[in-house]
């Protein structure tokens, strides 16, 4: 194993102080993204039993045609979109947000903003 970079590990410890107190329940499911420099990737996960319930990501086949790139907020924002409704199809419309230990702002923002106009509430 190699080291881990500053960068990576504030992430890491900013993801378990999150985690201590956003669970996902049935009634309404935690919403998780993750992000690389080229992908972005979310899904909706019911932690009472430990299963994904609803996922999308731009290294989808679908995700080619709604935009170029996940890279980027364009990309974050039809993810958030095609995200949302998947979920709504499903019946969920109420989850807690988890960051994932990046900060609010970005493409991680443009994904939440996105899932909310799709019909989410958190």
């Amino acid at each position: 194993m190699g080291r881990i970079s500053p960068r990576r590990l504030g992430r890491l410890m900013r993801h378990k102080r999150v985690r201590r107190k956003v669970r996902g329940t049935p009634d309404r499911p935690r919403l998780v993204v993750f992000r690389s420099a080229r992908h972005i990737y979310a899904q909706v996960v019911d932690d009472t039993v430990g299963h994904t319930v609803v996922s999308a990501a731009s290294t989808e086949r679908v995700f080619g045609e709604l935009a170029p790139s996940g890279g980027n907020r364009q990309g974050a924002q039809a993810l958030g979109r095609l995200l949302a409704m998947r979920a709504v199809e499903n019946g969920i419309t109420r989850v807690v947000f988890d960051r994932n230990g990046y900060f609010f702002h970005g493409r991680v923002k443009a994904l939440a903003d996105a899932a909310r106009e799709g019909g989410l509430v958190f």
